[in-house]
């Protein structure tokens, strides 16, 4: 669901879209027919894998584009346009094939992720949105994935709202969390576009406006007993906060309540959390909760609770919805292949003087191959589209670079990963709701070694080419053309 449905973001494209597609027209070329990947070089912190997320928006904003009158004026003033140009703007329809992965799914480093084909020039207009839509919720759903990974069960909520960049990365980095693991939000509009639950209660300045915490406490517990979790670290967490959080809840016979709890947002975690359960259990609070938030991250948490430290919940914010230590996907968009006037499909490199930013060429799809005694993902495997792969045979599977590391596969299935979401410019995929591709993820990862996903010098994830694939780019790097 789009933010704000009256906001156009048609044109919110980097200008050399259009000046290549104004040129394309000129050159004769607009019918031209090409294939364009979306795909990542490296997965953020060092990690091991990133999470799948932004297909939604992607389908939202390419079922919405047009071009307004005021759009055309705007473009015609720049005089560098052509009128035949401004009126295929003006009369705009999408027509291209999408494929892509769906959101919630791991994915890895130089697949494609999702693949356009279709006339070049509507390849070209869609570019810098699908970028900047993809680019930042794999970012924060993959960040929330190792921060929800590094609670080890505990919950963990999205808190970030404020240290968003801006309110689009606070509505859509929120729904972005929840995909990556996150079981809530301090973000009310997301609940409401997204149907993802929002969470909270007090800030401090709730209880700076009474003449004492004890005050502060019985006041919010009279009037939401259902919604109960007080903040105790206004002034002092040991000598007053808890003492008059227990006192509340005794009084108000809370210990039985759902959702009751304290949180910390200051302090030594450990220390606190260890002395707060103590005296809380102590007094038969066994019920309350204790919630936790104080700039924290993956790291954070993971020391937090190697000490022992007593948490229920952990409430993340400027860390998360940034992706702080880590706040670049660097997600790019390649021109693969192109057909040519009798359709036949022409594969298209990029090379350069960086051996990283080699492109894989010619339209191709992603299989997941699993170990069929255990149902563990082995390996990723790119292939040419209209592959097929026979799992009744024994799979070779051999590193692109290196390829003398060989490894042969008997016992195996595969799961080809790219589902078609546009026919012919036509939208022929729902997306399911966003706690729907919550239970996706968690299911999804969970088919990945825990080698993959550990946070600290994860074992690097296999992902393949198939030999027709490697030989026909093989073949083009070693053309003449390009030596």
């Amino acid at each position: 669901m789009l933010v704000y449905n009256e906001r156009n973001l048609s044109i919110l494209v980097d200008f050399y879209e259009l000046t290549m597609a104004n040129n394309f027209m000129a050159d004769g070329k607009k019918d031209k027919i090409a294939c364009f990947d979306v795909f990542f070089r490296d997965v953020p912190d060092n990690g091991g894998y990133c999470v799948m997320a932004g297909l939604e928006q992607v389908i939202e904003f390419i079922n919405s584009i047009y071009f307004s009158d005021e759009d055309i004026e705007f473009l015609r003033s720049k005089n560098i346009f052509s009128e035949e140009f401004l009126k295929f703007l003006r009369d705009f329809k999408f027509s291209c094939d999408v494929f892509s992965i769906e959101e919630g799914y791991p994915i890895f480093p130089k697949e494609p992720i999702l693949t356009v084909v279709g006339p070049i020039l509507e390849c070209l207009l869609i570019e810098t949105m699908l970028l900047l839509t993809l680019n930042h919720q794999i970012l924060i759903s993959t960040k929330a994935s190792r921060i929800c990974m590094a609670a080890k069960g505990k919950l963990v909520l999205e808190f970030g709202a404020r240290r968003a960049q801006g309110y689009d990365g606070a509505i859509y980095g929120s729904r972005a969390a929840v995909i990556g693991g996150c079981v809530g939000t301090s973000c009310t509009l997301s609940e409401k576009l997204f149907s993802i639950k929002s969470y909270g209660t007090m800030a401090h300045s709730w209880i700076q406006m009474f003449e004492n915490e004890y005050d502060a406490f019985k006041s919010w517990a009279t009037h939401s007993p259902d919604n109960c979790i007080l903040l105790i670290d206004t002034y002092n967490v040991l000598k007053s906060g808890l003492p008059n959080a227990v006192k509340v809840f005794k009084e108000m016979n809370l210990s039985d309540s759902k959702n009751v709890g304290v949180r910390i947002d200051s302090g030594d975690i450990t220390y606190l959390t260890k002395k707060v359960r103590k005296v809380l259990d102590s007094e038969g609070l066994h019920n309350v909760k204790i919630i936790v938030s104080n700039s924290l991250d993956e790291h954070i948490i993971t020391d937090v609770l190697s000490q022992g430290a007593e948490v229920d919940m952990f409430g993340v914010g400027e860390r998360l919805i940034t992706s702080k230590s880590s706040p670049v996907l660097g997600g790019v968009y390649k021109l693969c292949a192109i057909y040519d006037e009798n359709n036949n499909l022409i594969p298209k490199i990029k090379i350069s003087e960086n051996s990283d930013k080699i492109t894989i060429s010619g339209l191709k799809t992603v299989y997941r191959i699993f170990d069929s005694s255990n149902n563990m993902a082995i390996a990723d495997l790119i292939t040419n589209f209209d592959e097929e792969i026979d799992e009744s045979k024994p799979l070779i599977l051999f590193d692109p670079i290196y390829t003398w590391k060989k490894k042969i596969v008997k016992n195996f299935y595969a799961i080809k990963l790219h589902k078609k979401i546009f026919d012919k410019g036509n939208c022929i995929y729902k997306s399911p709701d966003v706690m729907t591709i919550h239970e996706i993820k968690k299911r999804e990862t969970a088919k990945l070694w825990p080698e993959i996903t550990r946070l600290e010098n994860p074992q690097k994830y296999f992902v393949d080419l198939s030999e027709n694939l490697w030989k026909s780019n093989q073949e083009l790097l070693n053309s003449n053309d390009y030596i």
